[in-house]
């Protein structure tokens, strides 16, 4: 197939480069636009990025000229964004306004009504809201993943859907990565725990209620089910481990549950789509997993693992999971997105 042109809005960042990493060699998508501020436009990639990841910088990308975030012909119909929370919101609507498809990582527009906060193995029925967008009179439409944290919890919750999820509580140990360059100071988190990362709590919260509801129409009804997050920063370089204890409806066992983590699989996964993991969850049976340095990479980052699975004196069933931040947590969620859409003849 001919690939189809891409670009990534605040490529120059952190999570810019995750973007420009996980795009290069993608066989549907050709990274061909590189947006940033105007400090960086009209110079090389290379000349405008101080390349923080493993590796080096994509010799192709590096000699793309970097443009200004704005609407024009010589940006593709697609891009991706990763724009700083401070700006994003007006450069993203004038994208999605003058036609783009814009699949954000950005937190801006993922709690409004007609936007979905899409996890493809889990809700893929929330593109339906991208019609819904037209009549903001938008040429275009804006799809966006989730915080990295609660990516990872609700792929960990997903097996447990049919069940009937009632109450969820969730303790994160989020890796430094979390939080961009140059991250948290090392003084303050080495040999530490900081229990506290702004706004994150209220985020995982309302964005699993929003992602495990059910589509109604112009709108999403949340997941009627009580929802309480504690996040904490640990030294730990990639990858959010989550400790959950659920509440279910249904009475099951938890040979059942088992049953449920280690066969479940999605449209993602039955379409092949280029970045979906084989195995979206991936439970571990060693006491001592999953573990952010020996699981957060497997499936190139993809997936989520999931291990410790016993029952829970107060409330039903408790296990741990674990998602790569970086990857399945921001620009591999995205880009998967992506993906997804073009699958359902969404950017034609």
């Amino acid at each position: 197939m001919k690939k189809i042109e891409v670009g990534v809005l605040g490529a120059t960042g952190m999570v810019g480069q995750s973007f420009v990493k996980f795009l290069e060699g993608h066989p549907w998508f050709e990274l061909t636009f590189v947006g940033a501020s105007s400090r960086s436009a009209g110079k090389k990639y290379a000349d405008a990025t101080s390349w923080r990841l493993d590796g080096s910088m994509p010799e192709r990308v590096a000699g793309l000229t970097v443009s200004d975030c704005v609407p024009s012909s010589a940006a593709p119909k697609l891009v991706f964004s990763a724009m700083d929370a401070d700006v994003a919101t007006e450069i993203e609507r004038a994208f999605a306004e003058a036609g783009h498809f814009v699949v954000s990582n950005s937190k801006n527009h993922r709690m409004e009504s007609d936007v979905p906060l899409l996890v493809p193995e889990i809700n893929p029925d929330h593109l339906k809201l991208l019609a819904v967008q037209k009549a903001r009179g938008w040429k275009g439409a804006i799809a966006t993943n989730p915080n990295c944290s609660t990516v990872a919890l609700t792929m960990g919750l997903a097996p447990l859907i049919p069940f009937g999820i009632e109450t969820i509580v969730a303790t994160t140990m989020q890796a430094i990565s979390g939080a961009g360059y140059p991250g948290v100071p090392s003084m303050d988190i080495m040999a530490n725990v900081i229990p506290f990362i702004g706004g994150e709590e209220a985020k995982m919260e309302i964005e699993t209620q929003k992602i495990l509801g059910m589509l109604a129409g112009d709108h999403i009804e949340p997941l009627p089910a009580r929802m309480s997050a504690h996040c904490n920063r640990v030294p730990v370089v990639d990858g959010h481990t989550i400790t959950v204890s659920v509440g279910l409806r249904e009475k099951v066992t938890r040979e059942q549950v088992l049953y449920a983590f280690e066969n479940f699989t999605a449209i993602p996964q039955q379409r092949n789509l280029p970045s979906a993991p084989k195995k979206p969850v991936l439970y571990l049976h060693e006491d001592n997993r999953p573990q952010p340095r020996r699981d957060a990479g497997r499936e190139n980052g993809m997936c989520v693992t999931v291990g410790r699975l016993r029952t829970c004196p107060v409330l039903d069933f408790k296990f741990v999971c674990l998602g790569h931040n970086t990857v399945r947590g921001a620009a591999g969620a995205a880009v998967l997105n992506a993906e997804l859409m073009y699958s359902e003849g969404l950017l034609d």
